[in-house]
Order: structure tokens, then sequence, then C-alpha cells
């Protein structure tokens, strides 16, 4: 089984910047696109960013210029840098793998981003 750990969420003020860390367990990682949502209580689970195995990147609006997805096959890890923090940015954030070839998908468990004002 394919596991995703996150990490790096916590409390930020306005302003500022934290960077989120996807650790994958599987020996093929560069045949996921991989991928951060988030959901805010009483929200539907939205795309945040996404970087496929060749690199390309997509972003939601609502992030663009502010946040960075970026991946490190040689350690399993997807990275997302959240810069320019605002208080809508709240919510839990959860890594998410899609196999290209045999479209398994795998999520991890989230972890909770908190801005205040």
């Amino acid at each position: 089984q394919v596991q995703l750990v996150e990490s790096g969420g916590g409390l930020v003020q306005s302003g500022g910047s934290l960077r989120l860390s996807c650790v994958v367990s599987t020996s093929g990682f560069g045949f996921y696109h991989m991928s951060w949502y988030r959901q805010a209580p009483g929200k539907d689970r939205e795309l945040v960013a996404r970087v496929n195995s060749g690199g390309g990147k997509t972003y939601a609006e609502s992030v663009k210029g502010r946040f960075l997805i970026s991946r490190d096959n040689t350690k399993n890890v997807v990275f997302l840098q959240m810069n320019s923090l605002k208080h809508e940015d709240t919510a839990v954030y959860y890594c998410h793998a899609f196999h290209f070839m045999n479209s398994n998908t795998y999520w991890g468990q989230g972890t909770q981003v908190t801005v205040s004002s």
C-alpha cells in the first residue's frame, strides 16, 4: 500500500509562510502526478496545486503567485511552499497521488493550516 504522510502545517499569521511536505512510500514515485488539495469546514475539497511527473504545474487561481508546488523524485517528497498566507487559506491540506498509468489514487491524512488575522 502506498502511504502519504503530510507535515508542516500549523498556525501562522496573515502574510506569513509555511512549507508543507508530503513523503510518499512507493518505489514508483516518478509515475505519480502529485497534488495538494484543501478542505475548510463546511466546504468541498478543492485542488490547490498539482505537479505532474514531468514537472508541469497547475495552480488554483486563488493561490497563483503565492504558492509553489515542487517535487524531489530522489526523496519521494512533494512540497507546497505557501507565502503571503491569507485567513481564507485556513483549511486541512491533503496530499494526493495519482498514478498516470494505472489510475490508482492515494490520499494523505491531512495537515491543518490555520492563518490568523
